[in-house]
């Protein structure tokens, strides 16, 4: 989990700046495609950390709640981020 969550910490200080750069884009009138496109960007950059951290929840912690009993806990969670995801 130490080197995901390095990486994951890498990942938000870049899409905190890509947010930055996003504003001064709005503020200097860029043009829309542009601003669309680092948009895109921005939320894919988002779903990859969200993906990071699925793997790194599902392949441990779910997967120590099962070992240790808590196998409703476990499946709520699963359906839980499941619904979350789909929005």
């Amino acid at each position: 989990m130490v080197t995901n969550k390095q990486k994951i910490i890498r990942r938000l200080k870049i899409l905190e700046g890509q947010v930055r750069g996003l504003q001064k884009m709005i503020e200097k009138d860029t043009y829309c495609i542009d601003v669309i496109t680092q948009t895109s960007a921005i939320k894919q950059g988002l779903s990859n950390v969200e993906n990071t951290l699925m793997e790194s929840h599902l392949g441990h912690c779910l997967v120590n709640q099962i070992k240790s009993g808590q196998t409703d806990k476990a499946t709520k969670e699963i359906l839980k981020v499941y619904q979350l995801k789909r929005k």
